[in-house]
């Protein structure tokens, strides 16, 4: 029998529980048959392969534990990030570094942007690449959520806009549409669905308009680069835009039903760690803010950025690694349940940071520093369940005040080790009355999610979340709570375009971008 038939059969006997169990097996076939150690895509090809042709029986648990990078599908979906090509940024921010062939902020030598690269900024070229490389190492493709980067969006041509998130469907459907809403139709019903679009653009670009715009193109959840709520900062580094800006950015999506993301930069020139602190206490005291997810990404300086030459200087001095990690431990030992910390470091290289944090595994020194001390990080990231389900779930409700409107977390926990298994978000606008005449009298649904591996639309396994019906009946306590509580007929989701399918099944129908359902009051 050849190696790889020989590690299957081991593999299939024993089962192995975590990733070192995995490799000692690897290492152990390795030797015996005199071959390098073999990689999980190539072990999942054979298998594939034997199963189709009868000489292995299917077994769940052995592909599962072939699958690379597990993380990527663990929070119930496949993520594909695609980049916009270089163009001109509105922004003057200090920090950022200016590359030729990469979108102001970017460096060529991220992994994302390597990516990019290779398939010259084509977004249909990128989609499928990520497919493929998904696909072969063992993920399921059918939900996907598409996360845009590179540059202020907003500012992007509006031609080049609509013809970029048409080819990224063009791709995920597998056929090339007339038109934008067609790609968006075909998509309904694809093998790929785009459940979730994200875009990043500046909180000074967000009006009535654009968020219209957003909601043709597809969008449903925003990333705003706040960086800081201190004013003073915000000057100095030049980002030409206010905290009033940031605020009202923030109430106009909410209100339009979007999810919101914020990017913070704590160590930024003229910022002491206290100044961090004071803007973490305003994003969640002040109920203008309080978003729904963070991205942190510690200034460091950069070569191509106008910051090395302050920092060459002497004008500007990154914080060291020991009163950031301090920092940082405070943050998410702060955030509440309803936050999702998203990253806590970015993916430059170290060979291109000048000054500043080169801790590659920043989250996890955190986490560690955190259960020294007795504490521990309550973001939605870190209480996701990671696979199977164990224990009882409960329905939990958490309210809480947010940009002139009642905001209800719904979620499904288990109370004994704080697993999230699925959660909802509820917008109550206060103004019943709404500028976008859809949403007028609506309560809005901004989230539906379900952790735990993520499972094909046709995949019923009993010990997985997924699939278990929590979404209906978080969905199902969203329309009691605001029907029978705050007396609004009318519910309207925020949906991808590959996600509109399951709401017109729980009788919901297409109204100007929004699942809208009419259900009267009580």
């Amino acid at each position: 029998m050849d190696a790889i038939g020989l590690l299957l059969d081991q593999l299939t006997d024993t089962l192995p529980q975590t990733r070192a169990q995995l490799r000692r097996a690897k290492t152990r076939v390795a030797l015996q048959a005199k071959t390098p150690l073999l990689r999980n895509d190539v072990l999942l090809e054979r298998y594939r392969s034997d199963v189709a042709h009868g000489l292995r029986h299917p077994n769940a648990r052995l592909e599962q534990i072939l699958t690379l990078n597990q993380i990527r599908s663990i929070s119930g979906i496949a993520t594909i990030t695609v980049i916009t090509k270089p163009y001109p940024c509105p922004g003057r921010c200090v920090y950022c570094p200016t590359e030729e062939r990469a979108p102001k902020s970017y460096l060529t030598n991220e992994p994302a942007m390597m990516r990019a690269v290779r398939n010259d900024y084509d977004p249909y070229r990128q989609v499928i690449s990520r497919l493929q490389t998904l696909e072969e190492t063992g993920h399921a493709t059918d939900k996907i959520e598409l996360i845009i980067k590179g540059g202020t969006w907003s500012f992007y041509p509006k031609a080049y806009q609509r013809t970029f998130i048409q080819r990224c469907l063009d791709a995920a459907n597998g056929v090339e549409a007339e038109s934008l809403e067609e790609a968006q139709r075909c998509n309904e019903t694809a093998a790929h669905r785009i459940i979730g679009l994200t875009i990043e653009t500046r909180p000074d670009y967000i009006n009535e308009s654009e968020i219209r715009r957003l909601r043709e193109l597809g969008a449903t959840r925003v990333e705003l680069g706040v960086q800081s709520l201190n004013e003073r900062v915000l000057e100095l580094i030049v980002r030409d835009h206010t905290t009033a800006e940031v605020r009202g950015a923030t109430a106009l999506l909410r209100n339009a039903g979007f999810k919101i993301a914020y990017h913070l930069m704590p160590n930024l020139p003229g910022a002491s760690p206290t100044d961090d602190r004071e803007t973490l206490h305003e994003l969640f005291e002040n109920p203008s803010y309080r978003p729904d997810a963070m991205k942190i990404y510690p200034c460091v300086v950069i070569e191509s950025a106008e910051l090395y030459r302050w920092w060459q200087e002497g004008r500007y001095q990154p914080y060291d690694d020991e009163t950031l990690i301090e920092l940082l431990a405070d943050v998410k030992a702060l955030v509440p349940p309803y936050v999702r910390i998203e990253r806590v470091i970015r993916d430059i290289p170290s060979t291109s940071i000048a000054a500043g944090c080169k801790v590659t595994n920043l989250r996890e020194t955190v986490l560690r520093r955190m259960a020294q001390q007795g504490r521990r990080c309550r973001c939605i990231r870190c209480r996701q369940v990671r696979d199977q389900a164990s224990g009882s779930f409960v329905l939990r409700r958490r309210d809480y005040e947010a940009s002139d409107g009642r905001e209800v977390f719904l979620s499904f926990e288990e109370l004994s080790t704080d697993q999230l298994a699925a959660f909802l978000r509820l917008r109550l606008p206060r103004a019943a009355d709404h500028w976008w005449g859809v949403l007028s009298g609506a309560a809005l649904i901004r989230e539906l999610h379900t952790y735990g591996r993520h499972l094909s639309l046709h995949d019923r396994r009993d010990d997985a979340v997924q699939h278990r019906g929590f979404g209906r009946q978080l969905l199902a306590e969203a329309e009691r709570i605001a029907r029978e509580e705050f007396r609004r007929g009318r519910m309207a989701v925020i949906a991808g375009v590959g996600v509109r399918e399951y709401y017109r099944k729980l009788g919901y129908e297409l109204r100007e971008t929004y699942m809208v359902k009419d259900s009267g009051t009580n």
